[in-house]
């Protein structure tokens, strides 16, 4: 169970909680506590990568926005800027995911299959052959996988308008915890929202590909003709 909030532990919680140790605990300025609060989820990202050796579009991404906007920030040294940068993250990972839907290469689809396919052979087999094109359904499924992907779009660069209004134009310490209540409520609109218009049905395209494709091979076996045995 611990495994599944690891990432919001260490990406909100965190964060939030040493921002206010810095800043009340040790009597630091509001810019040198939001430099210190945004270290632990940079060097998770940097770590996530080195470990796995690997990375996708979202996560370099990410990656490259928080060092250039930490950089700008450090510049600066304005504190709604640190607060700003976040809704910078948001609105280049946003515009990333809206542009790979254009491009009908939709960025979220890499997050959202594993949750789909839950490493079976049989679901893996029946997503190449939807997304490929050569199922009956496939045209519907890689309708839905766009739209999975749209509505984080959307609904991560609304949050990131709010973030930014709110940045200059709310006290630095009501943005600290009102920006993370923006983000997970963003997050869980996205979730609930790409959840029913394209999971769902994309989970039932699914299923019924492995059917069609498990009838489709029974069918054929029983149709396979006898093999004469000689006296």
């Amino acid at each position: 169970m611990l495994d599944h909030f690891r990432p919001l532990i260490l990406d909100v919680a965190v964060p939030l909680g040493s921002y206010y140790v810095v800043k009340d605990g040790f009597g630091t300025s509001t810019f040198a506590a939001l430099a210190w609060s945004s270290a632990v989820p940079a060097a998770r990202t940097v770590w996530s990568l080195v470990k796995e050796r690997r990375t996708n579009a979202l996560a370099g991404l990410i990656l490259v926005v928080n060092v250039v906007s930490l950089l700008l920030s450090f510049v600066s040294g304005d504190p709604r800027l640190m607060l700003a940068k976040d809704s910078g993250v948001s609105s280049a990972v946003a515009i990333g995911i809206l542009v790979s839907v254009a491009l009908g290469k939709p960025m979220m689809t890499a997050g959202m299959k594993p949750f789909l396919v839950k490493g079976d052979a049989a679901k893996e087999a029946a997503w190449q052959r939807l997304v490929s094109g050569t199922a009956a359904r496939s045209v519907a499924f890689r309708s839905k996988e766009r739209v999975f992907s749209a509505v984080w779009g959307v609904a991560l660069l609304t949050e990131c308008v709010a973030r930014v209004v709110g940045a200059y134009t709310l006290p630095v310490d009501t943005m600290v915890w009102l920006g993370t209540v923006m983000m997970l409520g963003a997050m869980a609109v996205a979730f609930l929202g790409s959840g029913a218009l394209a999971v769902v049905p994309m989970e039932r395209m699914l299923d019924a590909e492995v059917e069609a494709a498990g009838a489709e091979a029974e069918s054929g076996s029983t149709r396979r003709p006898a093999v004469a045995v000689a006296a």
